[in-house]
């Protein structure tokens, strides 16, 4: 989807569990840099997590797989509240724009990386990442030449992260057939695909926006 403005479009932005809570951390000496900046330790600890899954078994990868997927989608979370309060809570910074976007970068870069050294597929892990930067690169390519803001997929940030939550929630059931990480590596590589066609179409309707001014 394209937006005129610089947000991506949520429903769940103008639910009332959100607007509640993002007035309360509006409310209190929390800044929507902070919010931002905090997704880099949340994506550190989901890939941290991710790695110790596919490196371990039992009980430990059981808690390992959990926490990897909570913290997952604790990052979208940081990525909701950090821009509710810079804008609803009327709270945003100069440094804002940069704070917007670095971050969610080295996030995926983290999380994608962490489930690729777990798995024993690195270079999987940091073409998922990589792809993934290359999508949000379109987009901020596009803004900067007059473009509208491209959310389009298949593979923008929120299905990432529904993916690699669904294919760490999905591991838990290998054990039942004695399978190792292959759902992981499915779930990359369904992530990495999904990046490169998202950056293809995205950079597609780039070309024809900038050739039809």
């Amino acid at each position: 989807m394209m937006e005129s403005g610089d947000r991506r479009p949520l429903a769940s932005r103008n639910t009332r569990w959100a607007g509640a809570i993002a007035r309360w951390l509006a409310a209190r000496a929390i800044t929507p840099n902070q919010i931002s900046q905090a997704s880099m330790l949340v994506a550190a600890i989901a890939g941290g997590a991710f790695y110790v899954a596919g490196q371990t078994t039992g009980t430990l990868r059981i808690g390992s797989l959990l926490l990897a997927v909570l913290f997952c989608q604790a990052r979208l979370l940081c990525n909701l509240f950090d821009g509710m309060v810079a804008v609803e809570g009327k709270k945003a910074e100069a440094d804002g724009p940069f704070w917007n976007e670095f971050p969610d970068r080295i996030a995926d870069l983290m999380i994608f990386s962490g489930v690729g050294y777990g798995i024993d597929m690195p270079g999987l892990g940091w073409a998922a990442g990589a792809f993934a930067v290359l999508t949000a690169y379109v987009r901020e390519l596009g803004r900067a030449t007059g473009s509208p803001g491209d959310f389009s997929g298949p593979m923008a940030k929120q299905h990432r992260m529904a993916v690699i939550t669904v294919a760490g929630l999905a591991s838990l059931l290998e054990p039942l057939w004695g399978g190792e990480n292959e759902i992981l590596t499915v779930g990359l590589s369904i992530i990495t695909l999904g990046a490169a066609l998202t950056t293809i179409r995205r950079s597609k309707t780039l070309v024809t926006n900038l050739k039809a001014r």
